[in-house]
């Protein structure tokens, strides 16, 4: 089983930038699609952006439209790091955000995610 941590999250004000950490430890090797994801109050958890490939060096990215051209997913091999790094942020953008091996929202093992908040 694979662990993740999440971090990086912040309070911002509108049109700033922020850079979310998302570190794996344990069975890494076969998690090679990572994806963000995010959850207002009150809403259900939404996917924000995702990774694939065959290893963990680049790979294809995915967004959804609401983040397109404003957020940028990345990865170190090294590290065994996914990077989601967040500009022009919108109040809408305040959630908490979560990384997970997939880019599906029907996943199992959520960790605590990272507090992010725009204010106007």
């Amino acid at each position: 089983q694979v662990q993740l941590v999440e971090s990086g999250g912040g309070l911002v004000q509108a049109g700033g930038s922020l850079r979310l950490s998302c570190t794996a430890s344990g069975r890494t090797s076969n998690y090679y699609t990572m994806g963000w994801f995010r959850q207002a109050p009150g809403k259900e958890r939404e996917f924000v952006a995702g990774i694939t490939g065959f290893t963990w060096t680049g790979g294809n990215t995915h967004y959804a439209d609401s983040v397109k051209g404003r957020f940028t997913i990345s990865r170190d091999n090294a590290e065994k790091t996914v990077y989601l790094q967040m500009n022009s942020l919108k109040p809408e953008d305040t959630a908490v955000y979560y990384c997970a091996p997939t880019m599906s929202t029907n996943y199992q093992y959520w960790g605590q995610g990272t507090q992010v908040t725009v204010s106007s």
